[in-house]
């Protein structure tokens, strides 16, 4: 039943995120204002809103205009609701279910909001190339007290591990975007890169920057064989980062337990 209930809950936060990457786009306040048909601005109704649902019913199509609705819509409400179970189950629960200490609490509200972080940086920047400083430094705010809770230890003995990831991370791309002259990759990486050091301490970004590199040449290398890019083509790069980012909050531990033996 908690595993039900922590999936709907994952569905309704990732269909508001759905609206924050709208409305980033836009210019539009997230909090304020109904939602509305991005086609024919018809304002949605109650029954217009279930997550997943009322996209089903509608064959993926809006009621009002008969418009084609954006897959992106259920992929982003889908992918939410699957890794916020995935932080439930992972967080330091009892077996009764119920909560041992609030700090275990607070990490999986951590958990949450990495997640909730990245989704909104992987559309956003797969979508328009863009990684927007209204995302990158809230986010950043917030790990900056956050991001301790995920390394085991005491809050204040987090601190320098998070930072120094940070120094790496924004370093690394800042040396990139420097002698490129932000030819090889935007200023947006240059803060993402800071941002993930936040969250996920050195041995995460290391993680992270390994597999985001690896899903790019992947992806990249199959749009050229299938003709959709060309070798001076761009890429979101900002889109992978997310991905190893997510990648590396749940499984670095164990990809590093496992490749060191």
């Amino acid at each position: 039943m908690a595993l039900i209930i922590v999936f709907i809950f994952g569905l309704v936060i990732g269909s508001f995120l759905n609206v924050v990457i709208w409305r980033l786009h836009t210019g539009e306040s997230a909090l304020k204002g109904r939602s509305y048909c991005p086609k024919c601005k018809h304002r949605l109704d109650f029954f217009d809103l279930f997550p997943v649902m009322s996209f089903v019913i509608q064959g993926g199509k809006c009621r009002y205009c008969r418009e084609s609705i954006s897959w992106q819509y259920p992929f982003v409400e889908l992918a939410t609701a699957a890794l916020f179970v995935m932080a439930y189950v992972i967080s330091d629960f009892s077996a009764e279910g119920g909560l041992v200490l609030g700090r275990q609490l607070l990490i999986l509200l951590k958990y949450w909001f990495v997640v909730s972080a990245m989704i909104i940086v992987f559309v956003y920047d797969a979508k328009h190339y863009l990684i927007l400083d209204k995302v990158i430094y809230p986010a950043a705010a917030v790990a900056f007290f956050a991001s301790p809770l995920l390394s085991g230890d005491v809050w204040w003995r987090g601190i320098p591990d998070g930072l120094l990831a940070a120094a790496i991370g924004g370093g690394f791309f800042l040396f990139q975007y420097a002698v490129s002259k932000g030819k090889w990759i935007g200023g947006g990486d240059v803060k993402l890169g800071f941002l993930m050091g936040l969250f996920l301490g050195v041995k995460g970004l290391l993680v992270a920057f390994f597999f985001s590199y690896c899903l790019g040449a992947v992806v990249g290398l199959g749009l050229v064989a299938a003709g959709r890019k060309n070798m001076k083509g761009q890429l979101p790069f900002g889109t992978f980062l997310a991905a190893g980012t997510l990648i590396a909050l749940f499984w670095a531990e164990p990809i590093l337990k496992w490749y060191l033996n």
